[in-house]
């Protein structure tokens, strides 16, 4: 798609009349009190794919970097693991349940998007931006963006131009130096305005180029890495753990995308470290970033957010893809760093994707619209309190899909609790504390059966609770 740079709204006038009002010195003070914000979401990274968590084949110095110096969240979750849903919720912060987004469903219903955090932000006087995979079917972005460009893998190319098919000066380059170099721009364009920003920055990768043999394609700056290693076979390869699933996961998606990246010995070897190749590239981005930041004087007020999608399936369980109710699938890594805080914490607090919207706001001093079911994550940031006082938290999956079976769940903590809501009699209990791979179903063991009715009912409860906010 062709960039978009847009007139600001009525709202945004307001705002800036009453800037114009006051002096320069307190133009210059509201920008101080007010920071920018990049939010940088990537596309299938598990929580687990970042060297901060001691991930050997994970190269990124620069995430780590942001976890060390910022606050990192070790339990984030989605409550949607599929990228549609997942990034209607990040925008319009309710769950699924509310928002009914999903790749059939027609664009996002209008009352979402009027309360999502970039209007909300734009009508307070923020210049905002985006680059990269939207993801979400919506018309009428020039509501939400000062300045936009949606694109994403081209799915006309079944080989490596799906990733290669922007140029930057006339040069054909990967998909993740182009967005790279759209941030950069970015703060380029937007640093002495006076005004403060939030840019958000949406990566395709590392998500495989599902059209292509080879699924993977990465830079050529990543291209050594791995490249004498051997990578270890996945957690739960054995034959048994797939027997284990339903019939309706056996026959899905799930495996038929095993089938095409991990099949074979020499499928997995070049899937796993092309998966960890494209991450580190995203990682070289961002160190050219917060360069960028640096050059500019802005970064000791520029706050950066660093989040998945959703998770993801590396040859678990004889699996790919997403979409399950397994940690694999829902958890994340998630970053906050703000410079201002000046102070790190690693935070266990149940933290969601639907949070991320009511931090941002948070950090623009901003209400919580009404409409938001998550909460926000900058009193932890800044040391206010590490509880979050949430203790369980709802997963769905609720797109019926043919091929990938309907599912929600709860996760404390201690347990997990998972159902298919096209057959709600299999149903899957774990104890994480005890068995964190989620290997032993203890639903089908009498002495749990209480267990099981008390976290069926929760999430009959949260069910209901989370169901059409705003309608």
């Amino acid at each position: 798609m062709s960039l978009h740079v847009t007139c600001r709204t009525l709202g945004y006038f307001a705002g800036l009349l009453l800037v114009l009002a006051a002096s320069d010195s307190t133009v210059h003070a509201q920008q101080t009190e007010r920071p920018n914000i990049i939010f940088i979401l990537t596309d299938d990274q598990r929580f687990d794919a970042i060297g901060y968590v001691g991930n050997p084949l994970a190269t990124t110095p620069e995430m780590d970097r942001l976890a060390r110096e910022g606050t990192y969240f070790d339990h984030a979750m989605v409550t949607t693991p599929i990228c549609a849903a997942s990034r209607a919720s990040l925008l319009a912060g309710v769950y699924e349940r509310s928002h009914r987004y999903d790749f059939t469903s027609g664009p996002i219903a209008e009352h979402y998007m009027i309360e999502a955090y970039p209007a909300v932000l734009r009508e307070a006087g923020y210049h905002t931006g985006f680059y990269g995979k939207f993801g979400v079917e919506y018309n009428d972005k020039e509501r939400l963006f000062d300045e936009y460009e949606s694109y994403d893998r081209n799915n006309a190319y079944p080989d490596r131009r799906g990733y290669y098919y922007k140029t930057i000066d006339g040069d054909t380059v990967h998909l993740t130096r182009y967005t790279g170099q759209q941030a950069l721009d970015f703060v380029d364009r937007n640093a002495d305005t006076g005004q403060p920003f939030c840019l958000s920055l949406s990566f395709s990768a590392p998500h495989a180029h599902d059209n292509a043999p080879e699924q993977y394609f990465w830079q050529a700056e990543t291209d050594s890495l791995l490249r004498s290693f051997e990578v270890p076979a996945p957690a739960l390869a054995a034959q048994t753990y797939f027997d284990a699933l339903p019939e309706a996961v056996r026959k899905g998606f799930n495996r038929l995308r095993w089938i095409w990246r991990f099949d074979t010995p020499e499928k997995y070897q070049h899937s796993v470290k092309g998966y960890y190749r494209m991450i580190a590239g995203v990682d070289l981005e961002i160190g050219k970033l917060r360069a960028k930041l640096a050059e500019r004087g802005l970064d000791k007020n520029t706050v950066i957010i660093v989040m998945g999608d959703n998770g993801y399936f590396l040859g678990e369980r004889q699996l790919a893809g997403k979409w399950l109710m397994y940690d694999n699938s829902v958890r994340v890594p998630l970053i906050v760093y703000d410079p201002r805080a000046g102070q790190h914490h690693d935070s266990d607090a149940l933290a969601l994707n639907i949070d991320v919207p009511a931090t941002i706001l948070d950090l623009a001093s901003l209400p919580q619209p009404k409409i938001y079911q998550g909460k926000s994550l900058l009193p932890i940031v800044e040391s206010e309190t590490m509880d979050l006082q949430r203790d369980t938290v709802l997963l769905e999956h609720l797109w019926q899909f043919p091929d990938i079976p309907p599912s929600e769940g709860i996760r404390t903590r201690e347990w997990k609790y998972l159902r298919y809501l096209n057959d709600p009699q299999i149903e899957e209990l774990y104890r994480l504390t005890d068995d964190p791979l989620e290997t032993v179903n203890l639903a089908l063991n009498d002495a749990y059966r209480k267990k099981v009715l008390e976290l069926r009912m929760k999430c009959e409860e949260l069910g209901r609770r989370y169901g059409d906010a705003g309608r």
